[in-house]
This record gives structure tokens, C-alpha cells and sequence, in this order.
């Protein structure tokens, strides 16, 4: 891309900075500081180095960029403006306003050109080293030597904020460990916190803690753009580690009484300090108002990309008539497809029997691979534990990243992070997997996954106190209940080899958010269904198993584990009897998007509904309603052995039906 001189790079950062301090005074809220500090550095990528089209905003190949720092989210809604997003000066005026396309922190899916919603600090560079190794693991499947179809870098502009997060050291770790030379970061080492300086609880050696984690390191002053140019032209051509450059700024650069303070990072300037700050960076005028010479600048060089956009598709199409079946494979990854008969096949992978459900889904995932090709993934150092291994499939490492098997390491926070990055690749299905007792973990990018509506699937074994002798530390009570609790998240809990293929199915059938599949240590019995069952049903997430005897007076609603024992309850409830009708219901939240005509038709009003899990019952309130019962633990576990334990906390079948006729007798 074209050059510029150093005046027309200041005017051009500063106009930048204007639009952000005057969309946040507009907004009497949000962070100008980063924003004024990190501006040269952002507007030297962007014009200098950023492959970009705006008017493909999902171009396969484009460079991507990240800003993890997303409380600076003006800064990147002023570069999208200025070259030529569809974010117009009327949406900077709106920034923080409801229903607008310029939210308080970047959100995936409302601003064209956000790449992932970021906020939460650390995520963000932990989706951009998934997105840098999706990068990679797709240059190996549909790369020829004539045609480089993927070799786009990802950007990440991180903050002090950002490198503290305990997730950084995670992600920065196993992406120097992958030599994920596509991944380069841009640190705002502007020395401030909200507290005041960063002093006050970070003096690690930055550079020494990269360094020692495989990266390339340098180190300049982050407002001057020819050693911007140069740190980044250098990153570009390191192709053996991921970069780190240093950019040593001044937070709330420009203004005359805040920069250098913390008062800049969260709160307006106010009117004076607005103008004063303007006047400095010779921005005074209108609110809003672009110089012409900088949006002739921008448009220059929005036009050179639209040519190496046009000359790429040009490639692609060349390229697909000459590799068919790569073409094919970039087709079905791309389109995440599924065969349309993936339920039965899943089901016949795994022939009815006696067995964990973590056993089970690995087997389902053997199939799942074989038809899916977009599916990839692993485990935090699970996998002979929860089964995740792709037969057949080399490990993804170094170098070599043709392989479907990913090894995260010990990183639960960094393997959640990285899965939304793979997922926001265009290319991948993935899935990660660990104990369900270290879903807090992954908590924060779980809920982002949901956020931006993403398809991970999120595989957790060891699901409840039938773990057993490890005790309460690995025994997980609330933990299925505070998944259930994300908006936007489908928790699936098998009770046997048929759910657990629907399981599998369903998340692999689910494009528009994440799915959890909620796993057994132990082996559990074959459901016992009535005559007539059509595996399909379990897909609306509950549905009958069978009723003992011909007037029901009480439901027994149960998941994964519990339906087994909700069956057995019910034999002996029929020996009292008492008729009853067992309901499994695998994922909850598939069984509440159902009409209700058609909930009604599972869980007849005129019936008491008990509800069973071997966890806390909150969720369950809106099922069994104000007369309801529900049998769990509200307490944490105990070490013991399985069957003790389920003695222990009333979770036999004798327990369960005699619980079920002392509430029938109320």
C-alpha cells in the first residue's frame, strides 16, 4: 500500500481521534483515552498493512482485526467509517444509544467489520490466536502451489488490562508453542489502569514473558509512524513466531490536562477539555467533520484494496476449476454442511448397551468426523477422559496443521477462548472438552459464544457427585443449572446411546449457537422406551418415555443419569398403585422453544410433576410449576464411592418413589 509523510499520518490519526472523543462526549460516556493513545498505531495498520474489503465484510482472506481493548470501541468504529464500513457519521453519533449499530464495546453481528464481540478483557486475544491458527489449519487444506487461498494475518491492539487477564498467559503461551507466525499483537503499553498507573499491581518484564513463550518481540514509540510501519512490516515477515510489538503510548494523547492520567480512560473530557484537546491536535470545528484530504486518503487506499480483493477472487475462481476437490472441501467446511440423514447415522454408531455417555459420544464423534469435515477439536488435556480424540487424524502442531486433533493444554480459558476464534474462521466446527466441574473456566467465553451466536460445541465429562471418590472439588452440583442460565446456550444431557447421538446431532445441526453436551463418567442402562418411540422426537429436547399405568397422577421428568432411575422409580410407584408417566428431557431449553401445545402433551397440567437431577433445581421451577417437586442436591458432594453416594443423597429408586407419595399425599 501506498505511503504516506508524516504530517498527512498525523492528520489522518488525529481525525480519528476526534471522531472518538466526540462520539463519547455526544454520548456523555465511554473510554476516550485508549483511543487518543492507540490511534497512530491503529491508523498505520489499517492503511499500511490491512487487507480489507468493506464492501465484503466476510471476505474469506481478509486480514482480521481484533480489538481486544473493546472499551476503546470508538477507535474502531472510527477506522470502519473512515474506510468505508457501513458506519456512517450519523451511527458515530449515536454511539451507546439503544438499537444502534455502534454499541459501548464491539459486538460481532450489529457493526459491519467487527470481527468478535469484545469486552471482557483477554478474550479478545485469545480469539485472535483461534482465528490465526483456524488461519493456518485452512492455508494447509486449501492451498496449492499456484494459489495461496488463505495467508491472512490476524491483528490483535491489546491493553495492559488485556496482558494481566490470566487468560492472556494461557493463549500467548500455546500460540508461541504453535508458531502461529500469522498472529501478530499491537500492546497499548500506555502505563495506566483505571486505578492509576499500572505500577500499583503490574511490573513483570513484559517482553522477557513473550519472549520466553516463543515470541518476536520489539519494542518502539507508539506515535511514531514510520517505527509503526517498520515494527509491523518486520512482524509480517517473521514466518516462525507470532509477534509482539510494545508501543509505548501516552493515554489520552493530546488532551491537555488528562493525558497521562487515569481520569482519561473511562469518563468524557467534558466540553472545555474537548475543545482544548481538539484545538492541540488541530481538529477544531464541527463535531464529526472529517478533513477532505483525509478522506481522499482513506478512499485511496479503500480503492487499492478493492483491487486485491478483485485479483484474489479472480485466483479463487481459477483456482477452483483447477483443484475440484479442494474446491469441495472449502464448499462443505464453509457451509458447515451436514448430511441430512446424520441422525440415524449417529445412531447406528453406537448400538444399544450399557455405558458412560462420555463413552457413547466419543463414538458418535468418530462418525460425526467422517461426515462433518468442518469438525475439529480437543480437549484441556482430557482426552483419554472424555473421548475426544478423531481417530484416524493427526494432532494439529507446529508446522503441521493438516491434522483435526487439537491439543490445548492444560488452558480451559484460553481452549474456550480460541474455540470462538476457530468458529469465527468461516471454516471450522469446534469443539473442546474437559470436567463438567471446570465449566466456570470457560464460563466467560461460553457466554460469549452465545453472545455472538457462534457453533462451538463444548463437551463436559464427569458430570455430577457420581464422579464419586474425587470428592467434592471434582464433583459438580450447580454447575448444569448455571449453564442453563446463559441465554442462547443449548445444554444437552444424555440419558443413553440414542440421546447422545441427538445430542451430537443437534449441535452439529445448530448454526446460530453453542451447544453443551453434559456427559457420564459412569455406565448408564438403556432407556426403556414404549413401543412406537422415533429417535426424531428427541431432537424437541423431552418427549414421553412410557407411562406405568393407564391414569397418570404424577410426571417424572428427568435428564442424563436420572432417567434410568425416574424409570425404575416409576415401577415401584406402579406396585403403590400409583400410575405414573416418565419424561427425559435431554435439553431444556430445546424442550421450552416447543409450542405449548406440544409441552402440554408431554407434561399434562393435570398431573404433579416431579423433576429429577443429580444437581441444584433452579431451572426446573418453570416445569414443575408451583405443586411440583424437585428431587436433587442443594448441598456439595461428598467423597465416596458412586453407589454410596447415591444412597447418601436419596437417589435410589425406593428413595425416589417413596419422596414421589409423601408429595402426593400434601
Amino acid at each position: 500500500m501506498s505511503q504516506l509523510n508524516d504530517e498527512q499520518y498525523k492528520r489522518c490519526a488525529n481525525a480519528l481521534r476526534a471522531l472518538a472523543i466526540d462520539g463519547v462526549e455526544r454520548a456523555n460516556s465511554g473510554h476516550p483515552g485508549l483511543p487518543l493513545g492507540a490511534a497512530d498505531c491503529a491508523f498505520t495498520l489499517w492503511h499500511d498493512f490491512l487487507r480489507f474489503n468493506p464492501d465484503d465484510p466476510l471476505w474469506p482472506n481478509r486480514d482480521r482485526f481484533v480489538l481486544s481493548a473493546g472499551h476503546g470501541s470508538m477507535l474502531l468504529y472510527g477506522l470502519l467509517h473512515l474506510f468505508g464500513y457501513s458506519v456512517t457519521v450519523d451511527d458515530l453519533k449515536q454511539f451507546r444509544q439503544w438499537d444502534s449499530i455502534t454499541p459501548g464495546h464491539p459486538e460481532f453481528g450489529v457493526t459491519p467489520g467487527v470481527e468478535v464481540t469484545t469486552g471482557p478483557l483477554g478474550q479478545g486475544l485469545a480469539m485472535a490466536a483461534g482465528m490465526a491458527l483456524a488461519a493456518r489449519m485452512a492455508a494447509e487444506r486449501f492451498n496449492d502451489e499456484q494459489f495461496k487461498a488463505i495467508d491472512h494475518a490476524v491483528y490483535a491492539l491489546a491493553s495492559d488490562g488485556d496482558l494481566m487477564e490470566g487468560i492472556s498467559h494461557e493463549a500467548v503461551s500455546l500460540a508461541g508453542h504453535l508458531k502461529l507466525a500469522n498472529l501478530v499483537c499491537i500492546y497499548d503499553d500506555n502505563g495506566i489502569t483505571i486505578e492509576g498507573e499500572t505500577g500499583l499491581a503490574f511490573s513483570e518484564d513484559v517482553r522477557r514473558r513473550f519472549e520466553a513463550c516463543g515470541w518476536y518481540v520489539q519494542r518502539i514509540d507508539g506515535h511514531d509512524p514510520a517505527l509503526i510501519a517498520n515494527a509491523l512490516d518486520a512482524a509480517s515477515h517473521e514466518k516462525e513466531k507470532p509477534s509482539l510489538i510494545i508501543a509505548r503510548t501516552h493515554i489520552g494523547y493530546g488532551s491537555p490536562n488528562r493525558q497521562d492520567t487515569a481520569q482519561v480512560h473511562g469518563s468524557p473530557l467534558g466540553r472545555d477539555e474537548l475543545a482544548a484537546t481538539k484545538q492541540r491536535l488541530g481538529c477544531a470545528g464541527e463535531p464529526f467533520c472529517v478533513p477532505a484530504d483525509v478522506l481522499e486518503l482513506c478512499a485511496r487506499k479503500v480503492a487499492e484494496a478493492k483491487l486485491l480483493h478483485q485479483r484474489w477472487h479472480e485466483e479463487f475462481q481459477a483456482w477452483r476449476r483447477r483443484c475440484p476437490d479442494k474446491a469441495a472441501l472449502w464448499d462443505a467446511m464453509a457451509k458447515r454442511e451436514v448430511p441430512s440423514d446424520l441422525l440415524a447415522q449417529l445412531i447406528r454408531a453406537v448400538p444399544p448397551e450399557a455405558a458412560a455417555t462420555r463413552t457413547l459420544a466419543g463414538r458418535c464423534l468418530q462418525t460425526a468426523a467422517a461426515l462433518v469435515p468442518a469438525l475439529a477439536g480437543g480437549s484441556a488435556d482430557l482426552t483419554p477422559s472424555t473421548n475426544t480424540a478423531i481417530k484416524g487424524s493427526p494432532s494439529v502442531a507446529a508446522g503441521a496443521f493438516a491434522g483435526r486433533n487439537l491439543h490445548f493444554g492444560i488452558r480451559e480459558h484460553a481452549m474456550a477462548a480460541m474455540m470462538n476464534g476457530l468458529a469465527r474462521s468461516g471454516f471450522f466446527i469446534p469443539y473442546g472438552s474437559t470436567f463438567l466441574v471446570f465449566a466456570d473456566y470457560c464460563r466467560p467465553a461460553i457466554r460469549l459464544s452465545a453472545l455472538m451466536g457462534l457453533q462451538a460445541i463444548y463437551i463436559f465429562t464427569h458430570d455430577s457427585i457420581f464422579v464419586g471418590e474425587d470428592g467434592p472439588t471434582h464433583q459438580p452440583v450447580e454447575h448444569v443449572a448455571a449453564l442453563r442460565l446463559i441465554p442462547g446456550l443449548a445444554v444437552w444431557r444424555p440419558a443413553d446411546a440414542v440421546e447422545t447421538a441427538a445430542g451430537w446431532a443437534a449441535a452439529l445441526m445448530r448454526k446460530d449457537g453453542p451447544t453443551a453436551l453434559v456427559l457420564t463418567r459412569q455406565k448408564l442402562p438403556v432407556v426403556e422406551r414404549a413401543k412406537g418411540f422415533s429417535p426424531e422426537v428427541v431432537l424437541r429436547g423431552g418427549y414421553v418415555v412410557d407411562e406405568y399405568g393407564a391414569k397418570p397422577a404424577v410426571t417424572l421428568v428427568a435428564t442424563g443419569s436420572e432417567v434410568g432411575l425416574a424409570v425404575a422409580a416409576a415401577k415401584l410407584l406402579l406396585g403403590s398403585k400409583i400410575h405414573s408417566r416418565v419424561v427425559s428431557v435431554p435439553c431444556l431449553e430445546q424442550f421450552l422453544s416447543q409450542s405449548r401445545e406440544y409441552r402440554d402433551s408431554v407434561i399434562p397440567a393435570a398431573t404433579v410433576t416431579v423433576a429429577i437431577e443429580a444437581g441444584r433445581g433452579m431451572p426446573w421451577h418453570q416445569v414443575i410449576g408451583e405443586k411440583g417437586l424437585f428431587i436433587g442436591i442443594e448441598r456439595f458432594g461428598a467423597s465416596a464411592p458412586d453407589t454410596v453416594l447415591a444412597e447418601k443423597f436419596g437417589f435410589t429408586p425406593a428413595q425416589v418413589a417413596e419422596k414421589v407419595k409423601a408429595h402426593l399425599k400434601r
